[in-house]
């Protein structure tokens, strides 16, 4: 179901994305999307597509509003429709960021038990914290149902708006 969904966000923000993907050419020439290797499902790799916000090692000013609305990550609904990310679930990480966060361990398996998703519980918190996330993450894991999915879609829709939960 997802995956429909996902096509059908797709074929919707069409005019969005191709708004979206002129400006990054003109203004930043190419490449126009920012492609990176991801850990998946049960370890796997993936490679997780975004809009390019970055140029030359900084931050573009397209780029800051692009992250500030979410809209850099509009391009992984393919991923989504390709199945290897989920709309809800826990963030995808680079295979260093696995390591350098420990979370490669075996008591962290359940993490890895479902597919990584374009927003989950972590990304609504106010933190940057590793323990917080991962304890948000398993927490997930352990009660995800499609009502907690849709809380956490409607969370992050409106966060641009509202902004994130603080402690």
């Amino acid at each position: 179901m997802q995956r429909i969904l996902a096509f059908i966000a797709i074929l919707l923000l069409i005019p969005v994305l191709a708004v979206v993907a002129f400006v990054i050419l003109v203004v930043d020439g190419r490449p126009v999307f920012f492609l990176q290797t991801r850990v998946a499902k049960d370890r796997g790799r993936f490679t997780l597509i975004k809009f390019r916000t970055m140029k030359d090692g900084s931050l573009t000013r397209f780029g800051a509003l692009l992250r500030s609305t979410g809209i850099d990550e509009l391009p992984q609904l393919i991923n989504v429709v390709v199945g290897t990310m989920s709309l809800v679930g826990p963030r995808p990480l680079t295979p260093g960021d696995v390591e350098r966060l420990g979370w490669s361990l075996p008591e962290f398996d359940p993490r890895w038990s479902v597919l990584p998703g374009i927003t989950g519980p972590a990304q609504l918190l106010g933190v940057c914290d590793k323990h917080e996330t991962m304890r948000a993450d398993l927490d997930y894991v352990k009660h995800r149902t499609l009502a907690v999915d849709m809380a956490i879609l409607a969370r992050s829709i409106l966060v641009p708006v509202i902004g994130k939960r603080t402690n």
